[in-house]
C-alpha cells in the first residue's frame, strides 16, 4: 500500500512546479538570464531539501534547509550584471531566492503561506511600473562622446571632472584614435533640470572640438 506521506510528496513536487512556471513564466517573457526552466528547477530543488530536511532533519529539521538559503544566493549573484551606472538582474536575482522560498515552504507543507508570498511578489512586478511612471524620479542616463585634439589628451580628465562639479555622474567607457583626434566615450547620469547646464559647459569649454551625447 501506498505510502500517505508519498502521495503528499507527490503532491509537493506538482505544486512546486506549478509555482515555478508561474514565478518563471514573466522573466522568460521579458527574455531575462534565469527564465521559467531555471526558476522552475530551483523552486522544484528546494521543495526537495524542504521534504529531506522534514524527514531525516531529526530534532532539528531547518538543518538542510538553510544551507538552500545561502546556497541559492550565489544563484541570483550570478544574475547580476552591472555595466558603468547601469545594474541589471536585480529583479531575477530576487525572484530566484522567492522561488527558493516558495520551494522550502512547500516542502514543509505550509502551502497557503507559499501561495501568499508568490501572489504578493507577482502584485509588487506588475504594479511597481506603474508606480514608477507616477513618481518618476527623472534621472537619465546619457552616452557622451567627445572629440578632442590629440595633443590636448591631458585634458580630458580636466574635462570629466568639469562635468562632476556640476553634479552629474560622469564614467570613462573608451578612448579611440582618429586622425590625430580623440573620441572619448562617456556614460553620464544626470537630473533632467541639468541638461542644458551640460550642454552649454561643453560648447563653451574650449578644448573640446565637438560632441554628442
Amino acid at each position: 500500500m501506498i505510502d500517505h506521506w508519498e502521495i503528499l510528496d507527490v503532491y509537493k513536487a506538482l505544486l512546486a512546479v506549478g509555482a515555478g512556471i508561474i514565478l518563471g513564466l514573466e522573466r522568460e517573457m521579458k527574455d531575462k538570464v534565469a527564465g521559467l526552466k531555471t526558476i522552475t528547477i530551483i523552486c522544484l530543488g528546494a521543495t526537495l531539501f524542504g521534504i529531506l530536511s522534514y524527514k531525516i532533519g531529526g530534532n532539528n529539521p531547518t538543518t538542510i534547509a538553510a544551507y538552500v538559503v545561502s546556497g541559492v544566493g550565489f544563484i541570483g549573484a550570478g544574475a547580476i550584471f552591472k555595466d558603468g551606472f547601469s545594474i541589471s538582474g536585480l529583479t531575477t536575482a530576487g525572484i530566484i531566492w522567492l522561488a527558493a522560498a516558495v520551494g522550502l515552504a512547500i516542502g514543509f507543507g505550509e502551502f497557503f503561506l507559499a501561495a501568499t508570498f508568490m501572489a504578493g511578489s507577482l502584485i509588487i512586478i506588475f504594479i511597481t511600473p506603474f508606480i514608477n511612471k507616477l513618481f518618476n524620479t527623472k534621472k537619465l542616463t546619457r552616452q557622451l562622446t567627445l572629440v578632442i585634439d590629440k595633443a590636448d589628451a591631458a585634458q580630458k580628465d580636466s574635462i570629466l571632472d568639469g562635468l562632476r562639479s556640476l553634479g552629474v555622474m560622469a564614467e570613462e567607457r573608451k578612448i579611440t584614435l582618429k586622425d590625430n583626434a580623440l573620441e572619448i566615450a562617456a556614460e553620464l547620469m544626470l537630473g533632467e533640470e541639468k541638461l542644458k547646464e551640460v550642454q552649454q559647459y561643453l560648447l563653451d569649454n574650449k578644448w573640446i572640438r565637438g560632441f554628442s551625447f
